[in-house]
């Protein structure tokens, strides 16, 4: 189904000496035309980001706009001599209401250095109206469950909004004195207000370190997928009939069986109208140094009967630029990703590179996945009003 893969430049940040960092982009529509809307963050540091800016593409991802911000997505002071901020943002259109729903989640600094980053974390949220204003300040998604009691985070992720516009919103979490997090799901009302969380799912546990992080939701064929990044080198599989109620997870293997070796790395969906994607990082034969073999980064096709990956349908989104075996230090990492269908004719991967010992550089990449048939999931300017 994949005809082809595209690779351009949306900002050059290796010459620039920064990098515009988890670029995630959605479609909405405006003045009769799909456009673009994309977030995105400069880093500076592990884990050390700095405001959320927004940019809009009106001729399909070939020019942008220059990043602005958004000032309710900044930092904060905030007491004993913290600074507040939110990261990991994920712009989605919401069509039963014309606004833009941009969900990331809170991060502590201290002296510009991340801390508490297990402790009192949350989502926090903007919105855009209709005549393209953002909202002055954030909010938090409340969430009065005892197994959030420590924190409760959804950056990242690929959610999924209802016909009746409830959104289904996948979680990371951990109670109390619990090192390691779980996953699940929530239910949520939204009004172009207010997100308001209506139901909650079971968990999903796996107590290694960290334990199960990032998940991520799709639905292919009326049935809800979740994939989850975790700490053991693998990554998990799950689903659900319902999107609240989820069978215990699997490794994604390959049709052969073979598990995937992942490190502690994010996977995405990549839906299409016929068949179910994944993207994703793992270790592979030129990329054995490269930190958690973030780099390149792969497109599979999903047997959703088996619940494994097609090895035969592999692709490279974004290949490895360097050497990931003599020296690593100087491969970007692509770690942090985001997909999205932004027509019937091709989907989008946009990735922030980083070159941490080059002073945390890289380049904004857009890899366009080219169908040779129409994607009848994806968004046509006549479906939204």
């Amino acid at each position: 189904m994949i005809k082809g893969i595209q690779v351009s430049t949306i900002w050059n940040g290796r010459s620039a000496a920064m990098t515009w960092f988890h670029p995630r982009a959605c479609m909405f529509p405006d003045d009769g035309q799909l456009k673009c809307l994309m977030t995105c963050q400069d880093i500076t540091g592990s884990d050390v980001f700095g405001q959320v800016h927004w940019s809009i593409s009106a001729d399909d991802g070939h020019t942008w706009t220059d990043p602005e911000p958004i000032k309710a997505l900044g930092r904060r002071d905030i007491p004993d001599g913290l600074q507040e901020g939110v990261c990991d943002v994920v712009p989605e259109y919401h069509p039963q209401t014309d606004t833009v729903l941009a969900i990331g989640h809170n991060v502590y600094y201290k002296d510009n250095v991340l801390t508490k980053p297990g402790n009192d974390r949350h989502p926090a949220y903007v919105i855009r109206t209709p005549d393209g204003q953002w909202s002055t300040d954030r909010k938090k998604l409340e969430w009065d469950d005892p197994r959030g009691t420590a924190m409760y985070t959804c950056g990242c992720a690929q959610r999924f909004t209802l016909a009746n516009g409830d959104i289904l919103i996948p979680l990371s979490f951990s109670p109390t004195g619990q090192e390691d997090r779980m996953v699940g799901s929530v239910l949520c009302s939204y009004d172009g207000e207010e997100l308001k969380v209506l139901q909650s799912s079971n968990e999903l546990r796996l107590p290694v370190n960290r334990g199960l992080l990032e998940p991520t939701i799709a639905r292919f064929a009326g049935r809800f997928y979740m994939t989850i990044r975790a700490e053991d080198d693998r990554g998990y599989l799950t689903f659900s009939e319902d999107g609240l109620t989820w069978a215990e997870p699997t490794a994604w293997c390959w049709d052969d069986g073979e598990p995937l070796t992942l490190s502690t790395t994010q996977q995405r969906w990549l839906t299409h109208s016929n068949g179910l994607f994944l993207v994703y990082a793992r270790r592979a034969e030129h990329n054995v140094n490269v930190m958690r073999w973030r780099s390149p980064l792969f497109v599979a096709q999903v047997d959703t009967a088996r619940g494994c990956l097609l090895r035969d349908t592999e692709k490279t989104v974004f290949p490895l630029i360097g050497d990931g075996i003599d020296d690593p230090d100087h491969v970007a990492r692509m770690g942090n990703f985001h997909v999205h269908n932004v027509s019937p004719a091709e989907s989008w991967v946009t990735v922030g590179e980083t070159l941490p010992k080059d002073g945390w550089a890289g380049d904004t990449l857009l890899g366009r996945i080219v169908w040779d048939q129409p994607n009848q999931v994806a968004p046509e300017v006549g479906d939204w009003k």
